[in-house]
């Protein structure tokens, strides 16, 4: 029987805090109605945590849900794009807190489709035999790169945090494939240049520069068709 890669576990970590459609009325040109029409949200939930605090509580959520010991785990990665430092990684500052001394641990970045190049990597370790149990952490912080004037972006972003533990499977269950793509041509319409080196050193975050640039028509398109294919 082929080995698989199995999810086993299961967290999340939803910050209490919510910023509602009314309380986006009161900081940029946008209503309830609109937002609702468009998106279907009606609220997001924003953190007063750090990244790594979200992908802890998650992570712990996971392993007892899949009752895998912290200690017994081979890798660590963590999906992210809003780390609260370049270095160290997220995934490693997760390790030291969960006390999982003996896991290798890096962060990947591809941002909406994180979660799904992540599982593409996990699945591809368990199933070579490099690692036998992996978490694997969402996490985001994204109303620190959000411009709350800009009702094209702060209408959809937020914060929170999801994990799963993977293990091999020799039933035939687990992941089957993973489908990944790529268009870097269309890339200048979603950009953050904070935490980048583009760019001289500020201790001031300037809105108009430094906050998420998202086109959301012209990724709406991309996702669509990418998402159709």
């Amino acid at each position: 029987m082929t080995r698989r890669a199995a999810i086993t576990g299961w967290g999340k970590c939803v910050p209490p805090v919510q910023l509602t459609n009314e309380d986006l009325e009161q900081l940029c040109d946008t209503s309830d109605e609109w937002i609702t029409e468009r998106t279907g949200i009606s609220s997001r939930h924003i953190s007063h945590v750090e990244t790594t605090d979200l992908a802890e509580v998650a992570a712990r959520r996971a392993l007892a849900c899949a009752g895998v010991a912290a200690a017994d785990l081979d890798l660590i990665v963590v999906a992210t794009l809003t780390p609260e430092i370049s270095c160290p990684s997220t995934g490693a500052m997760l390790e030291e807190r969960l006390g999982a001394e003996n896991a290798a641990a890096f962060d990947l970045n591809a941002a909406c489709s994180g979660f799904v190049y992540a599982t593409s990597v996990v699945t591809g370790m368990i199933e070579s035999g490099f690692a036998e149990r992996v978490l694997l952490v969402g996490a985001e912080k994204l109303s620190y790169v959000i411009d709350y004037q800009d009702r094209a972006t702060s209408i959809l972003f937020a914060d929170g945090a999801g994990a799963a533990i993977f293990e091999p499977s020799e039933s035939g269950a687990g992941v089957l494939s993973v489908d990944l793509g790529s268009d870097g041509f269309k890339g200048r319409t979603m950009v953050i240049r904070a935490m980048g080196t583009q760019g001289a050193p500020s201790a001031v975050n300037e809105p108009a520069v430094d906050r998420l640039h998202f086109e959301g028509q012209a990724v709406f398109k991309i996702a669509v068709t990418g998402m159709a294919a």
